[in-house]
């Protein structure tokens, strides 16, 4: 029996197997809705045998966005327009999740198709907000230093984003710690130099992530699981590190938590990573070990026998896909076969299932 393709229950969901779809930009909204490119994009990898089929960062304000043309879900309007996707997501098997975020600093840039750039408010643009007034590069604007009525403010946003994300039939919420974005800001002393009580200290600097986790898991249904996505370290010196995520994952545990999803780096332009299949996966084996809370590992992983040593071994409890997945959306079916386990295929492709 492949331990990849055994299930997983975390609170009352069950999830069919071990990979998940890690969520990744699509750049293709408009004010921040969803549109019939991502009802494709979701639905086939629902079809393709994944487990968790999770939306990309949607931002919670339209301030929270990478790009003009990011996914949103701070209206009712935004949870409506997911509520097909999520259904079919979940008629397919698969459990239909969504992350929710703030860019903060590194907001109101260009997408990647055409340059990346940060935009100006001639362009589309706005002035990013984060912990402290410091740009992500030396071309990025910067941020405006959020007060704390905008902090408090930005607590019930991810709050109410929550509940129109549970209302359009998603089953998991994963709130992004990560990658350089606000959240993450306040994480990592590199970017945050605040002189007040969100500043400083690890304990001051988990302050606003805290609330944040805790407003989420009030808001969502006791028996759905919350994931949080974390940057365990910057790849440099001074700033976030594995000893701090560890102190971080246990008190995200605490606050009913239910799987810390392991990736790393975003904070800075120049940070040195060590890039390579599996290069990640030491950071979930850690957290796994030591807090004792499920974990995802993802980054270069893209041979199923990989992913099963993975599992087997210990290193993480999930394996989410990311570019992998949009080489080949039906990964898992393939997986699957090269392991040696008998998966369900979607009924209208069963003809294709043996050559």
């Amino acid at each position: 029996m492949s331990l990849l393709f055994s299930p997983l229950t975390l609170r009352k969901l069950t999830f069919r197997n071990r990979v998940f779809l890690s969520p990744m930009c699509q750049y293709s909204s408009e004010d921040g809705l969803p549109n019939d490119w991502h009802f494709v994009h979701l639905g086939a990898r629902a079809q393709g045998g994944a487990a968790l089929v999770m939306v990309e960062a949607t931002a919670v304000t339209p301030a929270g966005r990478i790009s003009p043309n990011d996914s949103g879900i701070w209206s009712d309007a935004h949870a409506a327009a997911f509520q097909p996707i999520a259904r079919f997501v979940r008629s397919q098997g698969a459990v239909a999740g969504i992350q929710l975020s703030h860019a903060g600093r590194k907001a109101s840039v260009d997408t990647p198709f055409r340059a990346s750039r940060p935009l100006g408010p001639s362009e589309g643009g706005w002035q990013p907000e984060a912990p402290s007034p410091i740009p992500f590069a030396a071309d990025h604007a910067t941020p405006r230093e959020m007060s704390l009525t905008e902090m408090d403010a930005l607590v019930e946003a991810f709050r109410a984003a929550a509940r129109r994300a549970h209302a359009a039939g998603f089953e998991v919420v994963e709130l992004h710690f990560a990658h350089g974005y606000l959240l993450h800001e306040f994480l990592s002393p590199l970017s945050n130099r605040r002189g007040d009580e969100y500043g400083g200290s690890l304990e001051n600097r988990m302050r606003l992530p805290l609330r944040v986790a805790a407003a989420v898991r009030e808001a969502w249904p006791a028996d759905l699981p919350v994931f949080i996505r974390i940057s365990a370290t910057d790849w440099a010196e001074g700033g976030l590190d594995l000893a701090q995520s560890l102190v971080l994952a246990a008190r995200l545990k605490a606050l009913g938590v239910d799987l810390i999803d392991c990736s790393s780096g975003g904070l800075v332009a120049d940070a040195k990573i060590p890039l390579g299949p599996g290069y990640q996966t030491p950071f979930a084996a850690a957290i796994r070990r030591e807090i004792g809370i499920p974990t995802s590992t993802v980054g270069l992983i893209t041979d199923p026998a990989q992913a099963e040593h993975i599992l087997v071994t210990g290193q993480a409890d999930v394996v989410s896909l990311g570019r992998e997945m949009l080489r080949d959306p039906y990964w898992p079916l393939h997986a699957a076969a090269a392991l040696g386990a008998d998966i369900e295929w979607p009924i209208q492709y069963r003809r294709a299932k043996t050559r």
